[in-house]
Parts: C-alpha cells; structure tokens; sequence
C-alpha cells in the first residue's frame, strides 16, 4: 500500500500544545497512533472554544461530527513532550469543511503528524447533515478574516 501523503497550507489560524501523558504511549514506549487521534480531539475541542461555541452547539441549532480522517505520521512522540497542534479549516463545503491540522514537538519543531479531519454539520435534533451555521460562519471569519471561504 503506498503512503498517505499530504501537503500542508502555507499558514494555520489557530494554535494550541497538548502534553503527551503515560496514558498516550503505547509498549513501544512512543505516542500510540490511537491516542494521537485523542490528542488532536483536544485541539479540535479548543478551536471550537476559541470560537465561542462547542462541538456539540455551533450555533443555528446545530453540531458537529468528524466524517473522516487522515494522519500522516512523520515521527515519534514520547512520554512528556508538549505537541503544538496548529490548525485551519479549508475546502469548505455546503455541510462542512476539513480541520486541518499539523503537529509538531513545541521545543524542537521537528513534525510529529499531520491530516485532516472532515467537519459535517448536523442538526441536533435529527443528526443528519445540515448547511454550515451563519452564526458559525460569522464567528470563524471574525476570528480569522483573512480565510478563503467558498
């Protein structure tokens, strides 16, 4: 199987680190690949915050659902680093966008991972899928006016 590769964007809008605990190595003494995806859901968590709503109120009565996702692994994580996650949400879509993410030890710089994760919006009532929230929108394009938004 070929590997997954991934170009990033040139600039991301938010940033937040993370600490590996013991509970994120696996035998081998390394992130386990599994509680990286727990790390990057504390990241998405936080840039929700950081726009003023949740994952599970976005606005317009509606939340969010990971549809998809890709990592791409660059090197190892160990117990007590602190990973800086950077994120920007691109490739916006009438239900939703892709997070896409980048992860980086925060002392050395020296990349960690990086992917996307695809945000669906959906109503809370029913969980189907619903069209982005203007109050969301507003929100993002307040914080980040600078993003291209289709």
């Amino acid at each position: 199987m070929a590997r997954v590769q991934f170009d990033l964007p040139e600039a991301f809008i938010y940033t937040t680190d993370v600490q590996v605990y013991l509970s994120h190595v696996n035998q081998a003494g390394h992130l386990d690949n599994a509680q990286l995806l727990t790390l990057l859901s504390e990241a998405r968590a936080r840039f929700f915050k950081w726009l003023g709503c949740t994952e599970f109120d976005v606005g317009d009565d509606a939340s969010i659902v990971v549809g998809d996702l890709i990592a791409q692994y660059k090197s190892e994580g160990f117990h007590g680093d602190v990973l800086r996650v950077e994120l920007v949400p691109q490739d916006f879509n009438k239900y939703g966008f892709d997070l896409v993410f980048k992860m980086s030890q925060a002392d050395s710089g020296l990349e960690v991972a990086r992917g996307k994760c695809g945000i669906v919006f959906v109503h809370v009532d029913t969980k189907r899928p619903t069209p982005r929230p203007a109050s969301f929108m507003s929100r993002l394009l307040a914080q980040a006016p600078g993003l291209t938004v289709a």
